[in-house]
């Protein structure tokens, strides 16, 4: 039996795509997805490799990959370096972090809005669109063709991307996606065919990413390999919230997401000073309120699984159901799980390991998948 080959990292320059390392020695290497985010890496090197080529891990223009079984499983960009210790720690973010660094600085993305009844995931590429489309901005990242019937405007309240408030490309792309019934996305990187080039890809799903899972299980005693921590806690708990949008003194956008559930009623403040629109507005609003209002005991919002046939490393997505039984002194739970992120961790101690973020899935129907 041939052995695996080991995660390899590489990086490169963001602007030439000159490959500047190709086997970078990262120790302690971390990576993962997740849902309707970056996802991360974090690592660290020796101070000789970056005091004798800085250039290889330039924060905010270096790329940085993980191969794995000669696959890319990961990228994104360097955005921190700094001394710790007799180490350098680096820190890294998947696609969509680099709109973070970015503002729509012509207006209305260029001359593609302002919107009115405009699909979500069409508002998405034509902000990655507009962003790529300035010079010295283009990632060569590709923005899925997906289609939904979520939308985002109404003559009443057109969606604007006015210049003067410098708005974060950033920051609308999360509001394309912050709702119960708006798009998801992840970021996703490969090689092409011919594994000359890398494929930088942002996945929209609707009405959301993943499918169900019947061929592979998280269990407690088979690929669970530590006990989950059974918390709870009231401090972030509400089932009232008040979302605060652009506009200043009385004019400032409000919108509300409460409801009556039998509990002793608590509130919670969200200033979104960038968000001038009222039903993207009404949508973190719900967004917020939802996660506040999740207090379930015994549910399980993370587990940490080795690599077995019950599910193997890199057979499962952001976005997924999967069946998950967990039985410990403390928690009992069986149930679907939707998995909203996952952290690799190749160089733990004992083997290779992965951290799966969960939530308690949804009653979405799931049709030819």
């Amino acid at each position: 039996m041939t052995a695996a080959r080991p995660d390899r990292v590489l990086t490169q320059n963001a602007l030439t795509g000159a490959w500047m390392a190709l086997a970078l020695p990262v120790v302690g290497l971390e990576y993962g997805d997740e849902l309707n985010g970056p996802g991360s890496l974090s690592g660290k090197l020796s101070p000789h490799l970056v005091a004798s080529d800085p250039m290889a891990v330039d924060p905010g223009n270096t790329l940085i990959y993980v191969e794995s079984a000669g696959q890319l499983q990961w990228g994104g960009l360097i955005w921190d370096i700094r001394a710790s210790g007799n180490d350098y720690s680096i820190e890294a973010a998947s696609w969509s972090s680099y709109l973070q660094k970015r503002y729509d600085l012509d207006g209305e993305h260029g001359g593609r809005g302002p919107y009115t009844y405009m699909d979500r995931c069409q508002v998405i590429r034509n902000i990655w669109t507009y962003a790529q489309s300035i010079a010295d901005g283009n990632l060569g990242v590709t923005v899925d063709s997906t289609t939904s019937t979520s939308t985002v405007g109404t003559p009443a309240d057109v969606y604007h991307s006015n210049w003067w408030e410098n708005p974060c490309l950033g920051n609308q792309v999360d509001d394309m996606v912050s709702g119960d019934a708006t798009p998801d996305y992840t970021c996703a990187t490969s090689w092409n065919t011919a594994r000359t080039d890398v494929v930088k890809r942002i996945r929209l799903g609707w009405p959301r990413l993943g499918t169900r899972r019947t061929d592979i299980e998280f269990t407690s005693g088979v690929n669970i390999i530590e006990e989950p921590e059974d918390a709870l806690s009231g401090d972030d708990y509400a089932q009232a919230v008040v979302a605060s949008g652009a506009g200043e003194g009385r004019s400032r956008l409000r919108q509300f997401s409460i409801v009556r559930n039998g509990r002793l009623r608590h509130e919670a403040v969200l200033d979104l000073p960038d968000v001038n629109g009222n039903d993207l507005l009404k949508g973190r609003a719900d967004e917020e309120r939802t996660w506040r209002q999740t207090t379930i005991r015994g549910s399980v919002d993370q587990v940490t699984i080795r690599d077995t046939p019950a599910a193997p490393f890199g057979s499962y997505q952001i976005g997924d159901d999967v069946y998950t039984r967990v039985h410990d002194a403390w928690t009992s739970y069986t149930g679907w799980s939707r998995i909203t992120g996952w952290t690799r961790k190749p160089q733990a101690k004992g083997g290779p390991q992965t951290v799966v973020t969960l939530k308690p899935a949804d009653s979405y129907q799931y049709g030819g998948v």
